[in-house]
């Protein structure tokens, strides 16, 4: 199994690279049954964004956590990506997810930070406008971002102020 491992790290450490390359702080590929999902996580969305309902890629429309853990079991690894800020995560991942897919990881799926910036504002009473850019934000999807970070070994803390290092992640699906 290890040499399993080792090969399927081998392969996809290109991804990790891009990451880097395009600015993020850190990117580490990870076991999917690591991926933290907790029914809690959406009640912060409800009771706690603005953006509650509003949005296609926010809850009540995005994925509960149980579908969201279905879907992680069906992939072995995933691509935690991380940003200080600097950085476009989103952009980072959708660029990652779609290169993945052209190198034949046709299942590649990304989960974005925070709710979706595609169009100025979303009509959620019609189709998206922007189906190749939306993707549901970890959290609307019910993923434990803090458990997730942390198990990674990644930094992530409550801002308690606006002066406070700010991290954001985007996650990678890949098989």
């Amino acid at each position: 199994m290890a040499r399993t491992t080792r090969t399927v790290s081998t392969r996809l450490a290109k991804y990790v690279e891009m990451a880097l390359k395009a600015g993020a702080s850190d990117a580490k590929l990870i076991p999917t049954g690591e991926v933290a999902t907790a029914a809690w996580v959406r009640l912060r969305c409800q009771y706690g964004c603005g953006m509650y309902g509003r949005c296609l890629t926010c809850p009540p429309h995005s994925p509960t956590p149980e579908q969201t853990r279905r879907v992680l079991d069906e992939f072995s690894t995933a691509l935690l990506i991380h940003s200080d800020g600097e950085a476009d995560v989103c952009g980072i991942a959708r660029t990652i997810e779609r290169e993945a897919f052209l190198d034949g990881h046709y299942k590649a799926f990304s989960f974005h930070a925070g709710p979706c910036q595609a169009c100025e504002e979303c009509d959620p009473s019609a189709p998206c406008r922007n189906p190749s850019l939306a993707r549901p934000a970890m959290e609307a999807a019910g993923i434990d971002v803090f458990a997730t970070a942390h198990a990674a070994g990644l930094p992530l803390d409550v801002a308690r102020t606006r002066r406070c290092p700010q991290n954001y992640y985007s996650l990678v699906l890949i098989e």
